[in-house]
Parts: C-alpha cells; structure tokens; sequence
C-alpha cells in the first residue's frame, strides 16, 4: 500500500540530517539542563558563597554592637546585600548562561534542532536563577535575621531579594546575549550606574534596579534610606516589567544572531 503524501516539508541541515522542530517546553527544558550543567562549577559556587557571605557577616557584626537600629540594619542590607551581592551573583551566572555557550562556541549544540529562540532564553535565565536562588537568599537574608532589629526586616529583605534576583536574572542573560565581555559591561553597570549615576536625582533612579529593591525595604520598615521612594506594589510590578523585556529584547537578538 502507497503511502499518502504529505505536505509537510521536514528541515534540512546541511549534513543532510532531517530533524524534527522542537516545542517550547522541550527547548526550555534542553537550555535549562545545559546551562545547569554548565554553569555548575564547584569553584563557581563556592566563590561567590563566599562573596555572598560578607552580608551575613555585616548583619552579625552589627546585632552584637550596641547600634543596631532599624535604619543600620536596613542600610547594610541595602548597600551591600541589594547593591553588590545580588547583582555580582546574578551576574556571573546570567551573564555567562549564553554568553558563555557563545563565545566558547557551545551554543550551536541547541541549534541542532530548529527551535524558537524565546525558550532558549528562559531556560538558560531559570537555571542561573536556580544557581543564584539558594546562594543569595540563604546569605542575604540570614544577615538580616542576625541584625536582631525585627520590625518585619527579614520578610522585606526577603521579597526584595526574590525581586532582585528575577530582574536582574533577566538583565544579565539579556546582557550576555547582546554583548562581549559581559562581565565587564556588568561590573560597569552595576558599579558606574546603579552605584553612581543613578544616584544623581529622581528621574534617573528610577532606572535603576536598587531604587525598588531598596524602596521595598522603606515601605516595609519604616527605615531611612534615601533614593527609595516607591510603594511596595510598584517596587515589585516595575522590576517583573523589566524583566519580561529583557527576556524579550534577548530573544529577539538571539533570532537574528549568527551561531557558528
């Protein structure tokens, strides 16, 4: 019996291999384990476990002191957790979710099956989130448990960083896909930007993931830290915007992006 033709034309690559396209779920899924596996370096981790632990440290430092007030406390979680911790550790294993496979030239591996980009993208920012997760919240927020200054410090701390490390997941996989040297234009933006630049007034603040970060901890603590003056519900619907554009922005630049 003669089979019925069909009009579906399958994809040929040019070692003449047929393959079918792959489904959003199963790319993601294929990117996640990828970079999971990637980025999973023992030296890695321990390193910026190691980073991460001077806010642990601080917040120790200054529950055993007599100045421990909700504005000290709220201050070192601001400054050091939400300004270097969670960006540098986002950094390092967003950045190089892509950027890495990139420019090592791995990348092509997920080109084997034709293959939207959009889930490439996802997959590589959940796994540098499942990287970054544990680190960060374990550090960061037992620091702001050992301030001892209550005043719903630690549940502040804990869904600015869950914010913080969603957007800036998603900026640095974004940066990684777009840029060489993602780690130095990183440091540049986490440092000259955010650290400087957008402390300069208002209108530029609110380009800058620390103002909502930082404004989560005011609005539920009542602490006085300066260039933080968003509600809580913004402070947390403005960073999710950002990074589903981020995710978009990467997408599309992967798409049109030559993989050798």
């Amino acid at each position: 019996m003669t089979a019925e033709p069909t009009s579906r034309t399958p994809t040929t690559y040019p070692t003449g291999i047929e393959r079918s396209s792959v489904r959003g779920v199963d790319a993601a899924i294929i990117s996640y384990r990828l970079v999971l596996g990637q980025m999973r370096s023992p030296g890695r981790i321990v390193a910026l476990f190691l980073l991460s632990l001077t806010a642990t440290v601080a917040g120790f430092a200054l529950g055993v002191s007599d100045e421990a007030t909700v504005d000290r406390a709220a201050s070192v979680v601001a400054n050091l957790g939400f300004a270097v911790v969670v960006p540098v550790v986002c950094l390092v294993f967003a950045g190089g979710s892509i950027g890495d496979l990139r420019e090592d030239k791995t990348l092509v591996y997920l080109w084997l099956r034709p293959m939207s980009r959009w889930p490439l993208v996802v997959g590589a920012a959940l796994a540098s989130l499942t990287l970054a997760a544990p680190i960060v919240l374990a550090t960061v927020v037992t620091g702001a448990a050992l301030t001892g200054v209550g005043n719903g410090l630690v549940g502040a701390t804990l869904l600015a960083t869950l914010v913080g490390l969603v957007v800036y997941t998603a900026i640095f996989t974004m940066l990684g896909v777009w840029l060489q040297r993602h780690i130095v234009w990183g440091l540049a933006y986490i440092l000259i930007w955010e650290g400087f630049v957008a402390l300069g007034g208002a209108g530029t603040a609110q380009f800058a993931m620390r103002t909502y970060t930082r404004s989560i901890i005011v609005d539920r603590t009542g602490a006085d830290l300066g260039g933080a003056d968003f509600s809580t519900i913004a402070a947390v619907i403005v960073p999710l915007a950002v990074s589903v554009v981020a995710v978009v922005l990467a997408s599309w630049r992967l798409s049109h992006q030559d993989v050798d």
